[in-house]
């Protein structure tokens, strides 16, 4: 009460008395200070009992007030006076003793708001920037502290400081350099880290001294041994016990003292408070975004920032309940890791591990955008860790497990960070991780070569639909992704030298020459190696082929790989026969549906694919190795396979099937519009292309259309019911084959869409 009355008299006796000169006045208050700590002899009282956080605020007043009245870059005597007498020194000095109590929390708001505050730059001060450097060790040190509101506002504005003036980073390497040097670590500063220190200067024209800068390298070897460790370690360790293996690389030496900046930073990012939690998310993005090199070296080489980015990952992943529905991971909403903020007894759409869902998610997220965000190097660095220590060292033993559960779950979730990863340096290495870095064309005996990808592969063909359905769904969102290697990888390798094709030259006496009721050029199914398996009793006549085929103005195809788009669309909308159609019964499911789509989408796939700088026209026949044995590679021969048995499958993964082929046959690159769109393409003896495989279903279904009685009226029927204009009934005979009859009628409607779309755009100018 009596310090309070005190304080209410000298604020009263100041304002009556006359006005001292700037500098007289901030020497009062500063030495009021002092004075406190000589004639006290109570220090266990809080500061705030005390005068020392008005006199804080009058030598800030008048420092701002100084500023003022002078022009830009002109020190004043009163910041001359308190950089002369180390004042930050003194302050850190009594903050770290937090004597009186409440000391620590004056100081650094008395810090934060000179730097903040004061326009001239204080960084390169050697009497600022040593103190400053000792401040941020304070910070951190001890979670949930009443001081923890203070510490990330001091550590943002020197962030921010940072950001504006990126070239002060440097001063706050030179302690790490220092420490390293002093522990005689051989061969760790380089010369390109100190680059630019010798000709730093402070805008009083001063130039730095060599003592100066020798100064500037940190602190006194004895100095750091005094101050207490960093509690990285207890961090990482308090993360559910991670059981992530550090990487060999991450066995360095490290001294405690490195970047310290980023230590406390990192340490924060623990907060139980949520809002001081993102706030030094924040301030992490703006380090890591800074151009400096020496920076974004000494970021991901010399702190623990990678490890803890990356054991969080994987344990927050690890949290994750293995019963987890894998809808609701597919449709939970959009995470923002700023914005992870959920009350389960809000949520009306509640599911079991939904919490801890949306903690991962939101952590992936934050590292996603920091990876976007960092300095080249810097994010390398962060994206490769990320790859080594969460893909391969945590989620690959998950999706190479045999549990059909876990197996489930575990792609799910892949599908999910496939759909929201956004930084193309982490997409990259997500990339390698799934799909593996090779680029020459496979073949049958290296198809494992790659263990992962081999094994979602072939998930996509799974004896469990589910599973088939989510791996499908997967590759279809990773072949939107921007990033040339993945169609190249699962497709576009093999394709490379057109070996699916036969050359033949075309002949006079061949041109739009239809011999003994044959196509020019055409092969008899029954000599095609793909139809082996059918029975001479159960194949078509040539004449019923060509019945369902389009109208006979056959032509070989042009050297250049184009056909008439015409005759594409009609060979695609003519494929299925009559009496196997539907959609002609039903209003609004004609062709023309399908272009609108097809041309948004093929519009969107331009754009990605606009930098990747493929040829308009496949490569020269002459130039091609033909005599090379094809194989259109796993990823098509799986799909390929599952589309053969479209009439035997659930009309779920029909779906899914024909929506990736579809995918595949939107890309603007001539092989894939070739292979997978030209139906008059003269295939290679044993190849087969997506119309041949098609070919083949159609001659099957024509055989399977002739033992099912009244054929044409279930299908419409099932159409309906599809379409939800007939209701459920009792169940129909043949089911998954007239659903799969539907399926292959709207995929034929679809590719020709498609076809046209592309020829359209391709000769418009």
């Amino acid at each position: 009460m009596f310090s309070k009355f005190t304080s209410i008299l000298q604020h009263a006796v100041e304002a009556l008395a006359p006005s001292l000169p700037l500098q007289e006045d901030f020497v009062y208050h500063w030495k009021a200070i002092t004075h406190y700590y000589i004639e006290t002899s109570d220090d266990k009282a809080p500061v705030t009992d005390t005068n020392i956080p008005s006199h804080l605020d009058q030598m800030l007043g008048i420092l701002l007030q100084e500023e003022r009245e002078r022009e830009f870059g002109v020190t004043g005597p009163c910041m001359e006076y308190l950089l002369h007498h180390k004042i930050l020194e003194t302050l850190y000095t009594l903050g770290k003793a937090d004597c009186p109590p409440g000391m620590k929390q004056q100081v650094l708001v008395f810090y934060t708001k000179l730097l903040g505050r004061i326009q001239q730059p204080l960084l390169p001060h050697i009497n600022v920037h040593r103190p400053v450097q000792k401040l941020i060790r304070l910070c951190g040190e001890v979670l949930a502290t009443p001081t923890e509101n203070e510490e990330i506002q001091f550590l943002c504005i020197v962030c921010a400081k940072l950001k504006q003036n990126p070239y002060l980073v440097n001063f706050f390497l030179e302690n790490k350099l220092k420490s390293l040097a002093s522990k005689g670590t051989p061969d760790v500063i380089s010369e390109d880290s100190l680059k630019g220190q010798d000709c730093l200067s402070t805008d009083t024209g001063q130039s730095c001294q060599p003592e100066e800068l020798s100064g500037a390298m940190g602190l006194e070897h004895t100095e750091l041994e005094d101050e207490p460790p960093q509690q990285i370690d207890d961090l990482s360790t308090s993360l559910d016990n991670l059981a992530v293996t550090s990487l060999p690389e991450a066995t360095v030496v490290r001294p405690n003292q490195d970047y310290n900046l980023v230590n406390s930073l990192l340490n924060l990012t623990r907060s139980p408070d949520g809002r001081i939690a993102v706030k030094a998310c924040e301030g992490l993005m703006l380090l890591v975004s800074l151009p400096e090199p020496a920076a974004a070296k000494c970021l991901t080489q010399s702190t623990c920032l990678c490890e803890l980015l990356t054991d969080r990952l994987a344990s927050l992943y690890k949290a994750l309940p293995q019963s987890v529905d894998p809808l609701d991971i597919e449709t939970v909403e959009a995470i923002n890791w700023g914005l992870d903020s959920y009350s389960h007894k809000e949520d009306a759409s509640a599911f079991p591990g939904k919490r801890a869902l949306i903690s991962f998610l939101s952590w992936f997220d934050y590292c996603d955008q920091l990876i976007k965000e960092a300095q080249k190097t810097a994010a390398v660095a962060l994206a490769r860790a990320v790859h080594e220590r969460f893909f391969i060292g945590v989620m690959e033993p998950q999706l190479m497990q045999t549990s059909e559960m876990g197996i489930l779950t575990s792609t799910a979730l892949l599908h999910r960070i496939v759909r929201q990863v956004t930084s193309d340096v982490l997409l990259q290495e997500m990339v390698f991780f799934i799909l593996g870095e090779q680029r020459e064309p496979e073949t049958l005996a290296d198809i494992s070569r790659h263990p992962l990808r081999h094994r979602l592969i072939e998930h996509c063909d799974h004896i469990s639909d589910e599973i088939s359905i989510m791996t499908l769904r997967m590759f279809e969102h990773l072949l939107q992704k921007p990033n040339e290697h993945i169609l190249y990888n699962l497709v576009l390798r093999n394709l490379e030298e057109r070996n699916y094709t036969e050359y033949k030259p075309v002949c006079p006496e061949d041109k739009d020459v239809v011999e003994n009721g044959l196509i020019a050029g055409a092969v008899d199914l029954e000599e095609d190696p793909l139809f082996t398996d059918i029975s001479p009793d159960n194949t078509l006549s040539n004449q019923e082929w060509l019945s369902s085929s389009p109208p006979a103005t056959p032509e070989h195809p042009k050297n250049d790989g184009k056909t008439e788009v015409h005759k594409i669309v009609n060979s695609f909308l003519c494929l299925v026969p009559d009496e196997a159609k539907s959609s002609y019964h039903v209003e609004g499911t004609g062709y023309d549906t399908y272009l609108r789509d097809a041309h948004r989408q093929f519009q969107d796939y331009c754009a990605i694919c606009l930098r990747w700088e493929w040829p308009g026209s496949p490569k020269a026949l002459e130039k091609c190795n033909l005599e090379a044995t094809f194989f259109e590679g796993h990823f098509l021969k799986v799909l390929f396979d599952r589309m053969g048995r479209i009439l035997d499958q659930p009309y779920d993964v029909n779906l899914q099937v024909t929506s990736v082929l579809s995918r595949l046959s939107l890309f603007p690159h001539p092989h894939i519009h070739e292979y997978l769109l030209d139906p008059y393409v003269n295939l290679a003896s044993g190849c087969r292309s997506l119309f041949s495989v098609i070919v083949r279903v159609v001659g099957d279904l024509m055989v399977r259309i002739q033992r099912i009685p009244d054929f044409t009226p279930k299908l419409l029927l099932v159409r309906k019911r599809l379409l939800g204009l007939e209701p459920e009934g009792p169940i129909i005979d043949h089911i998954t084959l007239l659903e799969g009859v539907i399926v292959l009628e709207e995929f034929c409607k679809e590719l020709a869409a498609i076809a046209f779309v592309k020829y359209h755009t391709s000769s418009t100018p």
